[in-house]
């Protein structure tokens, strides 16, 4: 019966020279900024917008993406093992990051980057969350590639079994997660291009907060749970913490709507 799933045993090293490992995960993460540097600059051409202030936008993105995911997991996931050994923070090649930790250091890096520039907040974040789901698209596909983040046990045709990990089928959630961000990524693209570039300010981003995070909660029930405290809890920490994005998307759409939203500059 087994022998009718996929078994996806594919090494998480795309290259090994010596002591360098090139691992699929940092690959596709990388992948994932360099793409969405590409849609970004085709919307600050359109819009006329220096392309100076995406390369610094670039920056803060980066840099807001692997701190705030790293903290994310430390301190959602495993507080107290890390606030007992505080210097395994630092070591984010062993694994762990948390997409809502990332979410968090996002919206606040774009706040200073706004004060600094003068960009009008939300004609940055709207167009930022564009991309961003498509650079979860690639990460999540780096977790196929590292056979983590897997789904529950199941008899569906199309279970992976994770020759790594075990002998199970499981539900391939990373696929489920990497196709739903894609599609989340086309309907916002669709969205602004509908709107000539001129959707009202907020609305991409209350579009990208409820969709996403309204997958994100969706797919939790067919995951594992990557703690065991989860196990303990009627909705694991992913739909937690998934919730209060949910909302506030919602409540963005419907100020976007009636077009209240303004933060400073018309751009």
């Amino acid at each position: 019966m087994i022998l009718n799933f996929i078994h996806w045993g594919v090494k998480p090293d795309l290259l090994s020279i010596g002591g360098l490992h090139i691992r699929w995960y940092g690959l596709l993460f990388a992948a994932g900024f360099y793409v969405g540097y590409l849609v970004m600059t085709k919307f600050f051409k359109k819009e006329e917008v220096p392309i100076p202030f995406l390369d610094k936008l670039a920056m803060y993105m980066i840099l807001a993406t692997v701190i705030g995911a790293r903290l994310g997991h430390c301190l959602f996931y495993e507080p107290s093992y890390y606030l007992k050994n505080p210097i395994k923070i630092l070591y984010i090649w062993e694994g762990g990051l948390a997409s809502h930790g990332a979410a968090i250091a996002i919206i606040i890096a774009l706040y200073f980057y706004f004060r600094q520039t003068k960009l009008n907040f939300f004609w940055v974040i709207d167009r930022i969350s564009i991309v961003v789901a498509l650079a979860g698209t690639f990460i999540r596909t780096g977790n196929l590639m590292n056979s983590e983040i897997y789904g529950k046990q199941t008899d569906l045709p199309w279970a992976f079994v994770f020759t790594s990990e075990d002998n199970i089928p499981r539900h391939p959630t990373q696929i489920y997660e990497a196709v739903s961000y894609l599609a989340i990524f086309f309907l916002l693209r669709w969205y602004y291009y509908k709107h000539d570039g001129k959707p009202n300010n907020g609305m991409i981003f209350g579009m990208f907060l409820t969709l996403l995070f309204s997958a994100r909660f969706l797919l939790e029930f067919f995951k594992e749970n990557q703690v065991k405290f989860e196990d303990t809890l009627t909705l694991n920490m992913g739909q937690l913490l998934s919730l209060p994005f949910i909302a506030g998307g919602l409540i963005l759409i419907a100020l976007a709507l009636r077009n209240r939203l303004q933060f400073d500059n018309k751009k």
